[in-house]
């Protein structure tokens, strides 16, 4: 029963913080990852709402950015909206409404860091995203996705960034006059199920990311450098 308490005040919190009311199954379901699902008598997970969420989320941004922006080229709109709805930065949006805590995983998922692991944070960032869709319908839907991606359309430094965090990290590394980012990658687990773990330093700065394969750990890793040393340029 307390277990039961718990969770619901859990995800009254959760709501609060996304400013729409969704339905707690719904919610629940679109927390829930597959690893969780397959320890538990193989119940249902969240991939088929984060499927629907990629669509809503999709169009949501694009027609944010066609009517946002008539001055850009379908070019670089496409740039825009596939930064807007990278991993990268679907788990930076994630992160900043703490949903890692939220999350149902599996105990070795959970072990291995999986509450801050780009890929899972993002998918269940679409997952909700469509569990709003079924709960209060697509208007509420699209509100949610403008409130989440809002810092990102605000902010056009964001995009090469999200898109590209290895190269851009080099470019600020550059202008600012700091030594290049150098990177050392480790890895966990076994082979099917190996998780990596990216350490970049530059200049005086070193952070670390996180994800399934050496390249999307090292782009975690990149990214949250990024931002740390563009605070201070």
């Amino acid at each position: 029963m307390t277990d039961v308490m718990d969770e619901r005040l859990a995800l009254t919190e959760l709501t609060q913080k996304l400013g729409v009311e969704i339905d707690p199954e719904l919610l629940s379901l679109a927390l829930t990852h597959r690893s969780w699902a397959y320890e538990n008598g193989q119940v249902p997970h969240n991939e088929r709402l984060e499927f629907l969420g990629d669509s809503v989320l999709g169009q949501a941004v694009t027609v944010r950015l066609f009517t946002g922006h008539p001055e850009l080229e379908e070019g670089a709109l496409a740039k825009r909206r596939a930064s807007v709805v990278s991993t990268v930065a679907l788990a930076e949006i994630a992160r900043g409404i703490g949903l890692g805590a939220h999350l149902k995983l599996g105990r070795g998922e959970d072990m291995t860091g999986g509450r801050d692991k780009d890929s899972i944070l993002a998918d269940t960032t679409e997952a909700i995203i469509g569990a709003t869709y079924l709960s209060a319908g697509p208007d509420a839907a699209t509100a949610l996705v403008l409130r989440l991606v809002e810092p990102l359309l605000a902010d056009p430094g964001r995009y090469g960034a999200a898109m590209d965090p290895k190269t851009s990290l080099q470019e600020l590394a550059a202008h600012t006059g700091v030594q290049p980012p150098a990177y050392s990658v480790s890895s966990t687990g076994p082979d099917h199920d190996r998780q990596f773990t990216a350490t970049v330093v530059v200049g005086d700065v070193t952070a670390q990311g996180v994800g399934t394969s050496k390249k999307q750990a090292e782009m975690a890793a990149a990214l949250r450098a990024w931002q740390d040393l563009s605070g201070r340029a």
